[in-house]
């Protein structure tokens, strides 16, 4: 099948395709995209659930690093006021952690964006597509109802004219005759009225979920950039609750990272096998859910030398009809007017219809050709394959980021938090250790002057 023109599939799309899948029974799944199995269900499910477990794995090294960390640390002697060995590199390893995290948070919100900018290009392809057949069908009901009205009205009362005459009455009703071929053959060229599948739905529901992805995402980033700014203002300002309530926050954010990277991991994998031969499914789907005939899916999906248009017989007819109305009128006009001046009137309004009527003739051969809505279909491909693809890719390097950070933070703070110098009374009271020589030169006595 052919490619649509400016697509192809790109690398990643064929090293996702080539990657194993196997369903829960671990037996080998193919790689092929057939959402509707349930093996291949399955296979998406259990590399969703990688992430599941990558997440049980970090919240036990966690658990057990803090463990050890509180029951096998060594008691200090007594009076000891100097750190134990070791506290500066727990702190600058957890600063380290939280500015690859921040790093992390910036490569994310590039990947939301062009996440979002694929999914765009998908629904603005759609609505071409939608503007192009709906500008058909209305071309063929206004040509339709054109030559309707003309075989009612201007013909009929040419018919009343030239009764005298019996081979002009010949001819115009052979004109009338051909303008209701005409109609008959346009009336077949709507392919798409009843068709329940619009693609301005399809638009406006893949613009309602990418707007709820694209603001999920936006909490989420902005979540852990506000977790990790204040995790570093707490290890500055050496606040503990400051920095215990962000350790409870950085163990959410970890469980929002795993998350979002198993949704998207299988739906990186999943759309892979999509973009690696996407026009076997579209056509198959497309069908089942329109009822049209493969030839014109085939015409309008492939749009190549080996694909012929369904519609070339039926144009060609209607071509060659409209020429000989317009033939038939103007030996009407050299032979009845100069007899019957009462027919010039109807005989010039049927030639400014024609004359509208070969314009949109014109413009519906343009439109029904191929090429228009094959590109709007490789449009959708390269929004969704490739800004949308690469986006994915992004966000799941996000997640890996920020799911390393905030693991190496959880396990620093705990220690960072231990090493901070306990405050007196004055100091928790004003709630910085910069205002204690404040408090002490308020409590000395003031000497009295003489």
């Amino acid at each position: 099948m052919g490619a649509p023109p400016g697509y192809r599939p790109s690398a990643w799309v064929h090293l996702l395709h080539q990657l194993p899948r196997a369903d829960f029974q671990l037996r080998p799944v193919p790689s092929g995209f057939a959402p509707q199995e349930q093996e291949y269900q399955q296979a998406l499910l259990l590399v969703a659930a990688l992430a599941g477990l990558g997440l049980g794995l970090s919240l036990i090294f966690i658990a057990a690093y803090l463990i050890r960390f509180c029951c096998c640390r060594p008691p200090e002697p007594p009076g000891s006021k100097s750190p134990p060995p070791g506290g500066g590199c727990v702190t600058w390893s957890c600063i380290a952690a939280l500015l690859v995290g921040c790093a992390g948070i910036g490569i994310g919100f590039y990947g939301n964006s062009e996440t979002s900018d694929g999914v765009s290009q998908l629904s603005s392809a759609l609505l071409h597509a939608n503007h192009t057949l709906s500008a058909i069908d209305h071309l063929v009901l206004e040509m339709v109802e054109r030559l309707g009205e003309a075989v009612r009205t201007e013909l009929t009362t040419l018919e009343e004219v030239l009764t005298q005459r019996t081979e002009l009455v010949a001819a115009t009703r052979g004109a009338r005759r051909q303008a209701e071929a005409v109609a008959q053959q346009l009336q077949g060229l709507a392919f798409w009225r009843g068709v329940p599948l619009s693609p301005l739905q399809v638009a406006e529901d893949v613009s309602f979920v990418e707007e709820y992805r694209w603001l999920a995402y936006i909490l989420l980033l902005l979540l852990e950039l506000l977790v990790c700014l204040f995790t570093l203002l707490g290890l500055a300002k050496q606040s503990k609750w400051l920095v215990i309530v962000m350790t409870v926050m950085s163990l959410l954010v970890l469980v929002l990272s795993w998350g979002s990277m198993g949704l998207e991991a299988a739906t990186a994998v999943g759309l892979s096998d999509f973009c690696s031969s996407p026009d076997t499914y579209v056509l198959n789907l497309t069908q089942e859910e329109t009822g049209l005939g493969s030839d014109i899916l085939n015409y309008y999906f492939l749009c190549n030398q080996a694909v012929s248009n369904p519609f070339q017989q039926r144009l060609t007819l209607s071509q060659r009809a409209l020429a000989n109305i317009h033939s038939q009128l103007q030996g009407l006009e050299r032979e009845a007017v100069p007899q019957f001046p009462s027919a010039q009137k109807p005989l010039l309004s049927l030639e400014e219809t024609m004359n509208v009527t070969e314009g949109n003739f014109h413009q519906l051969v343009a439109l029904l050709h191929c090429r228009g809505l094959h590109k709007d279909y490789g449009a959708a491909l390269r929004g969704l394959c490739e800004d949308a693809l690469e986006g994915l890719l992004f966000l799941l390097l996000f997640s890996l980021l920020s799911a390393g950070a905030l693991a190496t933070a959880l396990c620093s703070l705990p220690r960072a938090w231990a090493l901070f110098p306990p405050r007196n009374p004055s100091a928790l009271c004003s709630g910085s250790r910069l205002s204690e020589p404040l408090l002490h030169a308020r409590l000395q006595p003031t000497p009295h002057l003489r």
